[in-house]
């Protein structure tokens, strides 16, 4: 039997894996805002990674503020190297003291919720990107 191969299919992906972000930043703001700071992925099939996260952006916005034990929750992940990369964001906000968010930031088919606790003060509308890398 003689079989022709004319290329190479990709493998096949295994489901995707529970994988999330515990987080820590902190920033600053005067018309261009700019976040930075810490945390570790976890997945459920025994992958994890110290990360690098930071939050870019412009807009009208000034303030300055801090979320600490943050928690970010991916979809779509099939490898935890999927949640390497910049993720688009868009936000409206306003606090003072502590306060309370949440936001959802998208890289393809890949979803980050975002919610946490923080201090500071801020108000304003910014857009732009959310980025996580290696640490």
């Amino acid at each position: 039997m003689f079989v022709l191969m004319t290329g190479m299919s990709e493998p096949a992906r295994a489901g995707a894996i529970d994988c999330e972000l515990r987080f820590s930043m902190s920033g600053w703001s005067v018309f261009y805002k700019r976040s930075t700071g810490t945390g570790v992925v976890t997945c459920d099939n025994g992958q994890s990674m110290n990360v690098k996260i930071s939050a870019k952006g412009g807009g009208l916005t000034f303030g300055k503020s801090s979320i600490e034990d943050g928690l970010g929750k991916f979809t779509e992940v099939y490898d935890i190297d999927d949640i390497i990369g910049g993720y688009a964001t868009a936000e409206a906000h306003a606090g003072a003291s502590k306060s309370a968010s949440a936001r959802v930031v998208t890289k393809g088919p890949i979803s980050l919720a975002l919610s946490g606790k923080g201090r500071g003060w801020d108000v304003g509308v910014a857009f732009g990107n959310f980025i996580i890398s290696r640490r």
